[in-house]
């Protein structure tokens, strides 16, 4: 491959400084835009993996600001997971809930699973009525609205409901359209490849 001349260079340098300088003015304008300040609702759904890892970096980084964070976990709870284990060294920063007792193909009990969902949601509807707290991070609630073991015009309702200035952090696969259209911030996660497939175990720190 054949070396660039210095005038190449500075001609590549300078082009690369002239499209910063459009991006910079654009980027800008739209921050300057960007004047409201007010809690949002963030979806995180898909069929990729990360979802409730993007939710727990969240919960840091409010922590960083000095917020307080509730979490409720539905379906999950029957394994305590590295999350969990780490955030109940803050009981006074971190209210954390795991209400679920599993996943719906290990527990096969449709009823019990709706009483479960039912607790977990009041627990969450709790955070939502309580200005105290910065951040509520409602972990794999979309699954529970899949299988309607919540309505979820009631969640919703109770979402926007909340107080003002409160975050608001769902997950889980499949989240219906009625959330998503509520929502301030949807992100889907897509598979491209997982460990998984290839017959490696879950793994402690990366999945669980």
């Amino acid at each position: 491959m054949n070396e660039m001349t210095q005038e190449e260079t500075a001609a590549l340098n300078e082009r690369h400084r002239q499209r910063m300088e459009r991006k910079k003015a654009v980027i800008d304008a739209k921050i300057a835009a960007a004047d409201k300040e007010i809690g949002i609702v963030v979806v995180n759904t898909g069929n990729g993996k990360g979802k409730s890892s993007s939710a727990f970096g969240m919960v840091t980084r409010a922590l960083g600001h000095g917020m307080k964070v509730g979490v409720v976990q539905f379906i999950k709870g029957a394994m305590s997971t590295g999350e969990e284990k780490f955030l109940r060294r803050f009981p006074d920063e971190v209210s954390f809930h795991a209400m679920g007792e599993g996943y719906t193909w290990e527990t096969q009990d449709r009823e019990r699973d709706i009483a479960k969902a039912g607790q977990a949601w009041e627990q969450a509807r709790r955070f939502l009525q309580d200005p105290s707290y910065g951040m509520v991070v409602l972990d794999e609630l979309n699954i529970a609205l899949k299988y309607k073991y919540l309505d979820v015009h009631t969640v919703i309702a109770d979402l926007l409901d909340r107080p003002v200035m409160q975050h608001v952090v769902v997950t889980g696969r499949a989240a219906p359209p009625e959330l998503v259209a509520v929502a301030d911030t949807v992100t889907e996660m897509n598979v491209v490849k997982h460990a998984f497939k290839a017959g490696i175990a879950a793994q402690a720190g990366t999945e669980w």
